[in-house]
């Protein structure tokens, strides 16, 4: 059985009799009769009047013709499956058949139309930044600059300090990325304002990439991030301008192992390019001072001068009106400086705070940590030997081991695997003794000032067992804690509830905190959980999550936004930077990319029959 019929003349009738706060999405807000009356052809041509009734089967057949819409015909055929489809398949599918390749870009002539297109310019003029050390790609682009009458493409010096970065911080541009054979080796982009290459949001992309089959996307990502170590010297936050001091959490070794596992026949001639790669950003990205501190443990660093460009207006607000206050009691005049009159002589360098430039390197090592923003880091970022960067670099330790053992006859670039097991096991020592908490059972950051642990509960002190560093004990006193602290209705918090009752009063709600829930969190804890084979809270918490997910896209058109509160289990999270994925007509049609990654993952894990219970909705608090 399937819908023919017109489709705009379907579209404008449907609307207006379902959408009526009109938005262009049919949702459970929406107060229509929820029953659209349509006729569906049987297989020998008979018209048969048919009902759609309820949110959901409203909204997909609203997709469906969105979808036909957009391939340019004016009829569209819709078999009666997809309307009806379960919810499960339908949000996997859509994730597969339609997100990835909605989000992917290449930065070549062809792709620089969309990513340059966007509104982070300052002003009329789009800017590329090429590497000076790419002599193929600065050749390249600016051959094509006369394909873009607004491009102005823009060689980097050799050294990039960060005083060239905050001089053109006012002349925002991309970075480029990868060419191959005079095209742009593509990438994905987390979605919605986003046109750039993200540094950790890469990697879990890439795990729903290679579940869906999309190797050839994944591999294509890791090659985008051995050119940004190799031109700019490490992973970025992302290919703009103002993130050249920056880089962010590194997964770059579980992502080779995991695209060349997953495809062997890519060759050893790749893996031991890129493995190369790997070791060089560890070595000197990480393992170097300053995020290589005195204790052996690492911490995030990032380096620049002022104020972050990219932050919203008013988000320093607070903390330049104190300082701004400060200075106007100790200016010889004795005025009052306004905060944009003080942050005018700030940004100048007239005015010297070094209490502020610390602030600000600790906003900017909030930012390199991805966790932009929490009150766990804030204003004391680079003072921590955090969980999860030691976490990620133990799993490059045993990940550089394990690749070179098993492709290499132990020996690569004149390592043996026994010197990565080393320091691997000399790391574990190390996060034992400073970080391990028996009493609370969990890890904690470590503050290398006051030679203390933070006792801050949040979802990055369970890394260690994505990374595999517990020993069976203490994970199933991690287990515990992590169920106890962290477990909310729709999954996993960013921090606990008991950390933000602490927080003061009238604090701004920052959105990597309790109430909020991420992606890359859930995907490693499930992972670490399966790795120490604690089966049952893994089940229960990827169904939280699932669910969370799946309710929200059936009773909101098909929303999978960038984060959702996991106490009220809903998308509408509006801290800081908004949710992004909620803004669409008619259908969305990228998601957001650890989210969908998220989803993928999810579902290759949960049991058939949760699965079933899935689609039914079924409340997990019922189930568990």
């Amino acid at each position: 059985m399937q819908f023919k019929g017109n489709i705009e003349e379907t579209l404008q009738r449907l609307l207006s009799q379902e959408d009526t706060d009109g938005d262009k999405k049919i949702t459970i807000e929406d107060k229509g009769p929820k029953a659209f009356t349509i006729d569906l052809l049987s297989e020998d041509g008979f018209a048969k009047a048919y009902v759609i009734k309820g949110t959901y089967y409203l909204s997909n057949f609203l997709q469906e013709l969105a979808l036909e819409k957009a391939l340019g015909k004016t009829e569209a055929i819709i078999p009666l499956s997809k309307i009806e489809e379960a919810p499960t398949a339908r949000v996997s599918r859509m994730i597969k058949d339609y997100f990835w390749d909605d989000l992917t870009r290449t930065l070549d002539a062809e792709g620089l139309r969309k990513s340059l297109g966007d509104d982070k310019a300052t002003d009329a003029t789009q800017r590329l930044y090429v590497p000076i050390t790419d002599a193929e790609g600065v050749a390249y682009y600016q051959n094509i600059q006369q394909q873009f009458p607004n491009l102005e493409v823009v060689i980097l010096p050799k050294e990039i300090t960060p005083t060239y970065v905050k001089s053109i911080n006012e002349k925002p541009g991309v970075l480029a990325l990868a060419l191959q054979e005079g095209k742009g080796v593509p990438f994905v982009v987390p979605g919605g304002r986003f046109n750039e290459m993200y540094g950790w949001d890469s990697y879990f992309e890439g795990v729903g990439l290679i579940l869906d089959g999309r190797i050839d996307l994944a591999k294509a990502m890791v090659d985008n991030f051995c050119y940004q170590i190799t031109h700019y010297g490490k992973i970025l936050n992302a290919n703009r301008s103002y993130y050249l001091t920056r880089t962010q959490p590194p997964f770059l070794s579980s992502f080779i192992r995991e695209v060349y596992e997953a495809a062997p026949s890519i060759g050893k001639e790749w893996l031991a390019s890129v493995l190369k790669v790997a070791i060089q950003e560890y070595e000197t990205v990480w393992m170097q001072a300053p995020r290589l501190t005195e204790n052996g443990l690492n911490r995030y660093y990032a380096q620049g001068v002022g104020i972050p460009p990219e932050t919203e207006e008013g988000h320093f607000d607070d903390v330049l009106s104190a300082f701004a206050k400060s200075a106007s009691r100790t200016d010889n005049e004795g005025g009052l400086f306004s905060i944009k009159a003080y942050v005018e002589l700030y940004q100048s360098g007239a005015l010297k705070e070094p209490k502020l430039d610390s602030y600000f390197t600790h906003d900017r090592s909030l930012r390199e940590s991805g966790h932009d923003t929490s009150w766990r880091l804030d204003d004391v970022c680079a003072d921590l030997n955090t969980v999860d960067i030691n976490s990620l670099l133990y799993k490059y330790e045993i990940d550089f081991a394990y690749l070179i053992d098993t492709y290499f006859n132990g020996v690569f670039e004149g390592y043996q695997e026994s010197h990565w097991k080393m320091v691997a096991q000399q790391r574990i020592e190390r996060m034992n003794m400073l970080m391990w908490n028996e009493e609370r059972g969990q890890y904690f950051d470590y503050n290398i000032q006051t030679k203390e642990q933070t006792h801050f509960e949040s979802a990055s002190n369970y890394i260690p067992l994505w990374a595999g560093i517990a020993s069976e004990k203490d994970a199933s006193q991690m287990l515990q804690s992590l169920m106890n602290d962290l477990k909310e209705k729709g999954g996993v918090a960013g921090t606990s509830k008991k950390m933000n009752d602490q927080v003061l009063e009238g604090a701004v709600q920052r959105q990597w905190d309790y109430p909020n829930g991420w992606a890359p969190h859930q995907m490693m804890i499930w992972r670490g959980l399966k790795n120490y084979n604690f089966e049952e809270a893994l089940q229960e918490l990827i169904y939280r999550w699932l669910w969370m997910i799946t309710r929200n896209a059936v009773d909101y058109n098909g929303t999978i936004p960038e984060k959702y509160d996991v106490v009220a289990c809903t998308h509408k999270v509006y801290a800081e930077y908004g949710n992004v994925g909620t803004e669409f007509d008619y259908i969305t049609t990228s998601g957001f990319g650890w989210m969908n990654a998220s989803y993928q993952y999810g579902l290759s894990l949960l049991h058939p029959d949760l699965r079933n219970k899935l689609d039914q909705l079924i409340d997990p608090d019922t189930l568990f």
